[in-house]
């Protein structure tokens, strides 16, 4: 009887505007949200920290808490947010720091009160006052060490920069990832979001090699590449011009028409590497996918050849995730937002950790062994 009921409801989708959403063999979902669980991590005014910037207690998670990342340590997830301060009005306008937070089954949340990473009177002053520290990705070596890559904000320049730790806790800032490549030349170029290759060995997720090389994506209007022998100092991949080499970029017409932004750790599978990104709709009409609101984050997924990462393999025609439920389509970004940052494989399962609307955290959850349809899509 129920299976006859799932059928019927499958069918009557695109009675009412919708289609099911069929993910290839290759693709991790669909991430299911669980039911009554979201958002699962919201500002908490009360929490105070003694800034050393401002040299006063502020409410460091007072306005929005967004854009996680996420990773495991002694059976328990680790969530590493983005958290804005109430110094100011507007997108980046905010100073951010991280917090932590930690969890038994990856829903309920246990916080900690003062964060893990701030600017401070430190030798990253020039990189993080007063914008901060923004945007997580977190991985970890087989030996247990972190690496973070994370966005210093000095409110002109964004950098990609690096910072690891042996307990998520205390953290020592590496400074940009890019700094010593080619004399300098990327040390001061306007980038971000960093997603480094790992893969599941003995049921952990640890970081791995690509021929020889530690490899990550990163970029935040196109996808590139770098590679590094020590996880601190990166090399981003030229082209034959000498110029950064391009692994993908915006569609015309596609829900990541504005924008393709790397989003959580790539994973090395039987497959392939999986990089899951963070698509931006354009809000020109004759630009953007009319059926997805313009200016939306949805999250989408592309393969690479794990012999020659650089080449594309596949990449999703839609999006495997969508802004759906109310939170995740009003608070900062009124456009909706669902902005992947954080993804762990625990007890079997993958738990995929978002921003929602750049006010939020949530979680959705991807069972292996019930593979299940991504968001749907409307027609």
């Amino acid at each position: 009887m129920k299976k006859s009921i799932l059928l019927i409801s499958l069918a009557v989708l695109p009675l009412f505007g919708y289609s099911q959403n069929v993910l290839p063999d290759w693709a991790l979902g669909g991430f299911v949200r669980p039911e009554k669980a979201n958002p699962i991590i919201t500002p908490n005014p009360s929490n105070q920290f003694d800034c050393p910037m401002q040299d006063k207690k502020i409410g460091w998670e007072e306005s929005d808490v967004f854009n996680p990342a996420a990773t495991v340590k002694d059976g328990k997830i680790y969530v590493l947010y983005r958290a804005e301060d109430n110094s100011a009005t507007g997108i980046g306008k905010r100073t951010s720091r991280i917090g932590l937070a930690e969890s038994e089954d990856g829903i309920h949340m246990k916080r900690r009160k003062t964060p893990v990473m701030y600017p401070d009177k430190d030798n990253m002053k020039e990189y993080e006052w007063e914008g901060g520290c923004e945007d997580p990705r977190v991985t970890m070596t087989e030996d247990g060490l972190y690496v973070m890559a994370y966005t210093s904000w000095n409110r002109k320049v964004a950098r990609l920069c690096i910072a690891t730790s042996h307990d998520l806790v205390k953290w020592e800032k590496h400074g940009p990832a890019f700094a010593k490549a080619y004399n300098g030349r990327f040390k001061d170029i306007f980038c971000k979001s960093g997603s480094m290759v790992t893969e599941i060995k003995n049921g952990k997720q640890v970081l791995t090699k690509i021929d020889g090389k530690y490899f990550m994506y990163w970029g935040e209007h196109a996808v590139y590449a770098a590679t590094s022998d020590d996880l601190v100092n990166w090399t981003p991949i030229l082209d034959e011009k000498n110029e950064l080499a391009t692994v993908i970029k915006p569609r015309p017409q596609y829900f990541d028409s504005a924008l393709t932004e790397c989003g959580p750790p790539a994973i090395l599978t039987d497959k392939g590497i999986v990089l899951l990104y963070n698509g931006k709709n354009q809000t020109n009409d004759s630009k953007r996918d009319k059926r997805f609101t313009a200016g939306a984050y949805c999250a989408g997924q592309l393969l690479t050849d794990p012999k020659e990462p650089m080449k594309v393999l596949q990449r999703l025609d839609v999006p495997f995730f969508r802004p759906m439920a109310s939170f995740e389509k009003s608070g900062q970004y009124v456009d909706g937002t669902v902005f992947i940052e954080g993804l762990v494989f625990f007890k079997n399962k993958w738990y995929l950790y978002y921003g929602c609307a750049d006010s939020q955290v949530s979680v959705a959850i991807y069972d292996p062994a019930k593979k299940t349809p991504g968001d749907q899509i409307p027609n």
